[in-house]
């Protein structure tokens, strides 16, 4: 199970547990990628990756046949050829609210007239030593995930699902809730928002994903359709264990 075969296990609906990843470091990536974890995604939208610490991480992510997503800044062109052409399995594209948007970053991903720019010395074409034909042919494992957070991306979901070149949904509920007017995520609107998208994901045959706090979550989001967790980060599970341990030897002489 590797970068080859990730695109194929994540549209068959298995499921697969990721994360966001923060910190802009390669030693984050080798130590998460003996975790379990089936996939990273770094945070090049939130997180502080600059080119040269992003192309060290992806290096370690093809070294160690690890599928790492990314996150783009935004949806220009020019972030999605920077972030594929480092070796990334695919991107996550935010604030994708209408079909328009849908289809612009699915064309700047893949080859194509009006596409991703060819270039053969990159890393994800194996630094010169493969064919074109070869370079070419592996354009159908790259990943395209747009990201639905305003409420006008869960209106027009059924159509950007259907655009050719998007291979899932990601619904973000933070943002999204803030578009409806809330400062949590319990509102009726975004329950519905979880639904509607996940019938939309599931119409076009689609995966259906989102970011989670935990497995717990998980599992009752699943309930939606969605396969695809991005399980919090190295920052909230950084933080989880280390409060744990400093409040279990606070407690050490308590009841003396």
């Amino acid at each position: 199970m590797g970068i080859a075969d990730f695109k194929e296990r994540m549209l068959s609906g298995a499921p697969l547990a990721g994360t966001f990843m923060k910190t802009p470091s390669h030693e984050v990536v080798e130590v998460l990628a003996k975790s379990g974890l089936d996939f990273i995604c770094l945070d090049a939208e939130h997180a502080p990756f600059d080119r040269a610490r992003m192309d060290a991480c992806m290096a370690i992510g093809r070294a160690l046949d690890f599928p790492l997503l990314v996150r783009v800044e935004d949806s220009s062109p020019r972030a999605v050829l920077q972030a594929l052409d480092m070796g990334a399995v695919g991107i996550v594209c935010p604030h994708v609210d209408s079909v328009e948007k849908a289809q612009e970053v699915a064309r700047a991903a893949h080859f194509g007239l009006g596409g991703r720019g060819y270039a053969g010395s990159t890393r994800w074409a194996g630094f010169a030593t493969r064919s074109m034909p070869c370079v070419m042919d592996q354009d159908a494992q790259t990943i395209v995930i747009a990201q639905i957070e305003e409420p006008a991306g869960v209106d027009a979901a059924q159509d950007i699902a259907a655009v050719d070149g998007i291979d899932g949904l990601f619904i973000g509920p933070a943002d999204l809730s803030v578009g409806y007017g809330y400062d949590h995520q319990a509102s009726d609107e975004l329950t519905a928002a979880l639904a509607h998208v996940g019938q939309a994901a599931k119409a076009q045959g689609k995966a259906y994903m989102s970011w989670v706090p935990n497995a717990q979550k998980a599992q009752e989001w699943s309930a939606y359709g969605m396969s695809m967790f991005f399980i919090g980060s190295e920052h909230a599970w950084m933080l989880n264990g280390a409060r744990a341990d400093a409040a279990g030897v606070h407690e050490i002489g308590g009841d003396a």
